[in-house]
């Protein structure tokens, strides 16, 4: 048992550490000199993605389903092989449009539209909560584990003012302020928070690994003696199948899918891998490392968890504590000490990114509508506004994580609560794959897709976790909806050969992209739509350099349009990127000068930087005079944008052919060099 005084120390100086990096980062991010631009951080940052389900849950559902714990980790590796071609087109689109989140990409892509960016966040932010309240319980659990081992831990809570939960969720939120709400940024890159990712990654693997090497040959003589003494007890020795998981290989498959899925869609992993990523080809590392820190984080699951069930036999001790509790039973509190730290670092990594995409989302595609609609709020200056709109979202957000926790935690596993908001991100994953790679798919058929996955998922999943633990009737779960069997939420039309999870996957995936394809094909695109849609599935053809379409036909002056800018980063940062966009094109732009069609794009992608692709839409038509474009119009850019997209195609193919031929002719001039060398030296000796 350790003493709270020397565990809240240690876990003070180690946050103290990681907002010093941040700080750092910041600064020479500031002066030019970014450390982020590199493929190991970019990787490492990545693993973000392992949070405290990856530290103690893995374990957990080890020792509940064995090898059922892999999938997980499966997915991610296996989707990494698809990231040069999906990650990359992905990434291409969010820098030519200056995507924010997950939320704007979704809502660029069809149409910039203000409602599909609020749906697709209130869905972020419900099906996420199960996730942020998985890490306090981790973070909770971990620190009550330290200071009151080998006593009994009472995993009832009757006041909330003695639940360390809440406090962890209350300095988590005052961490996520200040690494990610410090200012507004139009580029909605946070180069400290991405440092400060990438160390916490580095210490949970060192935490994790240290733990491993620990009971694998401190307790045990290696591994071969772990597995020889687990095989001799056939409560043990089954783990090793797959068919020990519940669900056999449906939810192996159904897993490995979730996890492909999540690895891109969760909010937090679009953050790190799309809207942080400062150079494309930092992908090319990422495809093989950030699988070898999977298996390296990995190795010592089955070894801890079989120690666990060995040294534990009665059952007495949690699982998903295997790892605090097998240093502490030894006498090693440095070492548990060490594991802590890697827990925290592997929570507080997950809730830093996820609170600050997600209110950013909130900002950007919620609040931010709503107050353009008020007139008192159009001459105003809101870079402060949005500023407080962002951290009450991240307290608000992380408290009603908290509630979460305080209502359903207790009841599920770690890795099960994961696995609800896994379902949840996957249901992005229709309206952004079919949407990059379909010109037709159309905003009405997104929206459809979306809602009717959303409401199957929480009526399979989400709804049925509240039955459980109590606080609704479980009617619905046993005799059906309306006492209609063939509406329960676990056997749905009849359908019951799944387990709960494989279930709500297979029906809301169904409903999703079921309602995706049939409200697109019988909806007609409006002109906006069908733009956006040529550049998003055309991405890779136009160059990672290309710009938006020149969709305003009115009229503005450069002072209407820096005051406009200025109202959401401040007048500094607007004068600066005015004055960047000036001298990079070799012009003046005097303040009573009309603006031309690509300054008034110019201007609308900064605004899409602070306040997202819609709300930057309607500001810029707010001060642009003019009357919008025909259909004629929208149908010439069009056929010009697809010109220009095949002209440059062909030029790429002309550069290439130069590129070889010029090799070529190198290579020639070489070997006609040595000829005449071999003919000089021939010369010579006759």
């Amino acid at each position: 048992m350790l003493q709270q005084w020397v565990i809240l120390l240690v876990a003070f100086c180690y946050l103290g550490i990681l907002f010093a990096i941040a700080y750092f980062a910041r600064k020479r991010a500031d002066a030019g000199r970014s450390i982020i631009s590199n493929p190991y951080i970019y990787t490492l940052s990545i693993a973000v993605y392992c949070t405290a389900w990856t530290f103690y849950g893995s374990v957990g559902r080890a020792v509940s389903s064995g090898v059922g714990f892999l999938p997980i980790y499966l997915g991610p590796t296996l989707m990494a092989v698809l990231w040069w071609f999906v990650l990359r087109k992905i990434i291409r689109i969010s820098k030519t449009h200056r995507v924010t989140s997950i939320a704007d990409f979704v809502a660029s892509r069809y149409g910039k539209s203000s409602l599909i960016g609020g749906l697709v966040t209130i869905i972020a932010v419900v099906g996420i909560l199960p996730y942020i309240s998985l890490q306090l319980k981790a973070v909770s659990v971990s620190f009550n584990v330290l200071h009151v081992y080998p006593r009994h831990l009472s995993s009832h809570v009757t006041s909330i003012w003695n639940d360390t939960a809440l406090y962890v969720a209350l300095i988590l939120a005052a961490f996520s302020i200040l690494f990610g709400t410090r200012h507004i940024d139009a580029s909605e890159r946070h180069e400290g928070m991405v440092a400060a990712i990438a160390f916490e990654s580095l210490v949970k693997l060192v935490a994790f690994s240290a733990v491993g090497i620990f009971v694998t040959f401190g307790l045990f003589d290696g591994p071969h003696e772990v597995f020889e003494k687990a095989m001799q007890l056939p409560k043990l020795e089954k783990l090793i199948r797959i068919e020990t998981m519940g669900g056999g290989y449906t939810n192996w498959f159904t897993l490995t899918f979730l996890s492909m899925m999540a690895i891109m869609f969760l909010p937090r992993q679009f953050q790190v891998l799309v809207v942080e990523n400062v150079n494309e080809e930092h992908i090319n590392k990422a495809i093989w490392l950030f699988p070898l820190y999977l298996f390296a984080i990995n190795i010592f699951v089955l070894p801890i968890a079989f120690a666990g069930l060995l040294h534990f036999p009665d059952g007495t001790v949690d699982p998903d504590t295997f790892v605090l509790a097998l240093p502490l039973a030894s006498g090693y509190n440095t070492l548990a000490l060490l594991v802590f730290i890697g827990g925290l670092s592997a929570a507080t990594g997950m809730v830093i990114v996820a609170t600050i995409a997600l209110s950013t989302m909130v900002c950007n595609d919620l609040v931010i509508p709503v107050l353009l609609r008020i007139r008192a709020f159009h001459k105003e200056d809101l870079s402060r506004v949005l500023l407080l709109i962002r951290r009450a979202s991240i307290i608000g957000i992380l408290l009603l994580g908290y509630l979460y926790f305080r209502l359903i935690g207790e009841s599920y596993a770690l890795v099960t609560i994961g696995l609800v908001s896994f379902a949840a991100a996957a249901q992005f994953a229709p309206a952004i794959l079919i949407g990059i790679y379909w010109k037709g798919a159309s905003k009405r058929g997104a929206m459809a897709g979306l809602l009717a996955g959303f409401l199957m998922w929480a009526y399979t999943l989400l709804l049925p976790s509240f039955a459980i633990s109590g606080w609704i009737s479980t009617a619905f779960i046993t005799d059906g909806l309306f006492g209609i069997r063939f509406l329960s939420a676990y056997s749905l039309l009849g359908l019951d050969m799944f387990d709960p999870i494989t279930h709500a996957v297979f029906w809301s995936l169904l409903a999703n992209v079921g309602a995706l394809v049939a409200g697109s094909l019988f909806d007609k695109q409006s002109p906006i739509e069908r733009i956006q849609a040529v550049f998003f599935v055309d991405a890779l053809k136009q160059g990672p350099k290309v710009e938006d379409t020149y969709l305003f036909m009115g009229t503005s002056t450069v002072a209407e349009l820096k005051d406009l800018v200025a109202r959401f980063v401040g007048q500094a940062q607007a004068e600066r990127v005015f004055s960047d966009y000036a001298r990079e094109r070799d012009m003046e732009l005097l303040e009573d000068v009309k603006a031309d069609a690509k300054l008034i794009e110019f201007a609308e992608r900064e605004l899409s930087g602070a306040i997202g692709a819609a709300s930057a839409r309607v500001m810029v038509s707010s001060v642009v005079k003019g009357e919008a474009l025909s259909m004629e119009g929208v149908m010439e850019i069009l056929d010009e944008t697809s010109q220009v997209i095949e002209y440059s195609h062909q030029l790429e193919q002309k550069s290439n052919e130069l590129e070889e031929a010029t090799r070529e002719l190198k290579e020639a001039n070489e070997r006609l060099k040595e000829l005449d060398r071999l003919k000089d030296d021939f010369v010579s000796t006759v």
